[in-house]
């Protein structure tokens, strides 16, 4: 329950309302540290493959501005080093690309719990990539390079934007994509619902 102090200075008063928290130390901004002041979080639960960590040093290469809005979150260790809370996989990849200083942010005020809570959160994705959208406004080569992960059989080439049917004949055909052993399921699917793939796909989008 929270109290508030009497105006006239007397006992508090039980207003019967619960306490909000809102105080928080503010950030003390990006800094930049020699690299060697820096070392990885030996309980790290992340982990990062060759291939993704090949394209991760690339990505830095390429966009090295980034790391300054994407700065290493770390706290000063017991031996006056900066371990890394956010960032472990940045740091391997800046040491070995040869980088001296690293855009670092300090929480050194968060507790035990904190930190602990903030790897994992660090690390969770709560959205959803749009993948037709990506297909549709986004070139596929460059989302990979990038370092996404693309789904199997969505299709990034020009055939899969928009398509202006002003002026096609009275017959179109539209092109699937899938693997051997997929196509195999999708045509055995199909003439289950009809004769022909044409007329189950009809029968599926209710068109008759």
């Amino acid at each position: 329950m929270s109290k508030r102090q009497d105006p006239k200075g007397k006992k508090p008063v039980n207003t019967g309302l619960s306490p909000v928290k809102t105080e928080t130390k503010k950030p003390q901004g990006i800094q930049l540290y020699p690299i060697g002041q820096l070392k990885a979080n030996p309980t790290n639960p992340r982990v990062l493959r060759d291939e993704k960590f090949l394209k991760l040093k690339n990505s830095i290469t390429e966009f090295p501005d980034m790391l300054n809005y994407r700065a290493i979150v770390a706290v000063t260790d017991t031996d006056g080093k900066l371990m890394v809370l956010g960032g472990n996989m940045r740091l391997r990849a800046l040491q070995d690309l040869g980088i001296k200083e690293v855009p670092v942010m300090l929480a050194d005020h968060w507790t035990e719990e904190q930190r602990r809570e903030f790897i994992i959160k660090d690390n969770v994705g709560f959205g959803e990539w749009d993948w037709d959208q990506l297909a549709n406004e986004w070139d596929g080569g460059e989302l990979a390079h990038w370092g996404l992960d693309l789904p199997i059989g969505q299709d990034f080439s020009d055939a899969n934007k928009e398509i202006d049917t002003d002026g096609f004949a009275d017959e179109v055909t539209i092109s699937l994509k899938y693997s051997e052993a997929d196509h195999a399921k999708v045509r055995e699917a199909l003439s289950k619902i009809a004769a022909t793939p044409e007329q189950a796909v009809w029968k599926l989008l209710k068109l008759e």
